[in-house]
């Protein structure tokens, strides 16, 4: 029984040991730096992409329509409203982003949610971007030849918007929660 007892602190002394060096918080790792202020690059730049295309898209449309119907172009100018719309949600989240990083504390995890959310906002807003381009310019078009065709194209718009907005709200969700839950699991490396 003696030789039992002994064994079984043994078994408990090295399983104590081992959950505590599995426990050691290590030192925050400076290259998740990297990936966070990748996703605010990632935001701006595929978010603008996106909204470039649309805006050259749908211009060469308006264009068109210019030629066959002067007296549309300004009410045809909401793809172009549109697709600015897209630039500015890669801009608000870079700089939200941005505004969380912290380089000493900045743990891995919250480097990669925060690529995540930039590459979350920034291809939806792409996506977004095409569909409104091409919707805008062929739309724009339909409109010059038949002027009842203009509420569909406004809705067919609308819901290509709506794949940029929801993308935008699932970056914005996942940026906020990287800064609780990957607060404290490192140790800051200037300390």
């Amino acid at each position: 029984k003696l030789q039992v007892d002994a064994q079984l602190t043994r078994s408990l002394a090295m399983a104590f040991y081992s959950a505590e060096v599995f426990m050691e918080k290590t030192v925050c790792d400076p290259s998740a730096n990297f990936f966070g202020m990748l996703g605010v690059s990632s935001a701006v730049v595929l978010a603008n992409l996106g909204a470039a295309y649309s805006t050259a898209k749908a211009g060469v449309g308006i264009a068109n329509l210019g030629v066959m119907r002067p007296d549309a172009v300004m009410k045809s100018l909401i793809p172009v409203v549109m697709a600015g719309v897209l630039g500015i949600y890669g801009l608000i989240t870079a700089v939200i982003i941005n505004g969380k990083i912290h380089a000493p504390s900045y743990s891995a995890f919250s480097g990669y949610a925060h690529l995540a959310a930039g590459l979350t906002v920034g291809l939806s807003s792409l996506a977004a971007g095409m569909a409104i381009g091409i919707v805008g310019d062929a739309g724009v078009r339909g409109v010059a030849l038949q002027p009842k065709l203009f509420v569909g194209m406004i809705l067919i718009l609308i819901f290509a918007e709506a794949l940029g907005l929801y993308g935008l709200i699932v970056g914005l969700v996942v940026a906020s929660t990287a800064d609780g839950k990957g607060h404290g699991l490192c140790i800051p490396w200037d300390q």
